[in-house]
């Protein structure tokens, strides 16, 4: 089992910076490709980003390549997503997640994702 807990997320204008952590807890989570998703109200949970076990490939929905970054830190059993120039849009509930299996790489796909976190609103105002 792989446990999830997100924070970060807040109230930012638009055009500011928030980061968004998620720390895991349980088995080895050095060896599970991490993702991170949003909802917002009345939408389909949506891929916003996915970086693979080693930490070498990232994937990244089009809407926010070149403003998000996710990375890793594996000594602290923590994956972030850094998250600049925020727009209206990007308002969600963002969610973490880990891979169902370990040593695979990032999917875009919720189904291939076993462990979520409960998640953190982040709130983008125009």
């Amino acid at each position: 089992q792989v446990q999830l807990v997100e924070s970060g997320g807040g109230l930012v204008q638009a055009g500011g910076s928030l980061r968004l952590s998620c720390a895991a807890s349980g088995r080895s989570f050095s060896n599970y490709a991490m993702g991170w998703f949003r909802q917002a109200p009345g939408k389909e949970r949506e891929f916003v980003a996915s970086l693979s076990w080693t930490g070498s490939n990232t994937r990244y929905t089009d809407s926010v390549k070149g403003r998000f970054a996710i990375s890793r830190d594996n000594a602290k059993n923590t994956v972030y997503l850094q998250m600049n120039s925020l727009k209206p849009e990007d308002t969600a509930v963002y969610y973490c997640a880990a891979k169902r299996v370990p040593y695979y790489g990032g999917s875009t796909s919720t189904d291939d994702y076993g462990y979520w976190g409960q998640g953190t609103q982040v709130t983008v105002s125009s």
